[in-house]
């Protein structure tokens, strides 16, 4: 795999009209994620309709619930490893929302969002670990800012709003797997 012009090649693309056009070209983190429509509930295309306003409100409760939301993030790697990409790397998606690191507010500004399918309690598969290692050795080759301290959680950067990606999510397992 490798970045042209902002978008992944080998991999699935859904746009999303829910990004702006990046002001701020440093990027210098990686936010993750976890989502799942209806939460808990893993393996179908709500995420991504969701992305894309697509989402279909009468399939379920929950998605009325979220019906005016207008988010995205840069990538989605689904429970089997499959990567979507919904918003080029150059522009600023929307998936970080009230947030700040190291004193600097609107994550969205300077971070890519990286969306795991999962929930916040439950443990994720090792497609999904190989998958992000693969895609975050490159992001890290393209943008020597990003280093591994500067990878975190929604959680480390919406503290008391956010938790995922949670504690399923094995940071030592994924950290360790990057080529530095």
């Amino acid at each position: 795999m490798r970045l042209e012009k902002g978008w992944l090649d080998k991999v699935k693309r859904c746009p999303s009209p829910n990004y702006d056009v990046r002001s701020n070209k440093e990027i210098d983190l990686i936010v993750i994620h976890s989502i799942s429509l209806p939460p808990g509930i893993f393996g179908n295309s709500f995420v991504e309709d969701f992305f894309q306003n697509k989402l279909d409100h009468s399939k379920d409760k929950y998605f009325q619930e979220i019906k005016d939301l207008k988010v995205s993030s840069h990538f989605l790697i689904k429970r089997d490893g499959e990567i979507t990409q919904f918003v080029s790397i150059l522009d600023r998606a929307w998936h970080a929302g009230v947030s700040s690191f190291e004193g600097r507010e609107d994550c969205n500004d300077y971070s890519i969002g990286i969306e795991l399918e999962g929930t916040d309690i439950d443990s994720f598969e090792e497609n999904q670990y190989e998958s992000l290692v693969s895609l975050t050795s490159i992001l890290m080759s393209e943008l020597p800012r990003i280093t591994l301290d500067r990878i975190v959680g929604h959680s480390d950067i919406a503290p008391g709003r956010k938790s995922d990606p949670g504690k399923g999510f094995d940071w030592n397992k994924f950290k360790d797997r990057i080529i530095k």
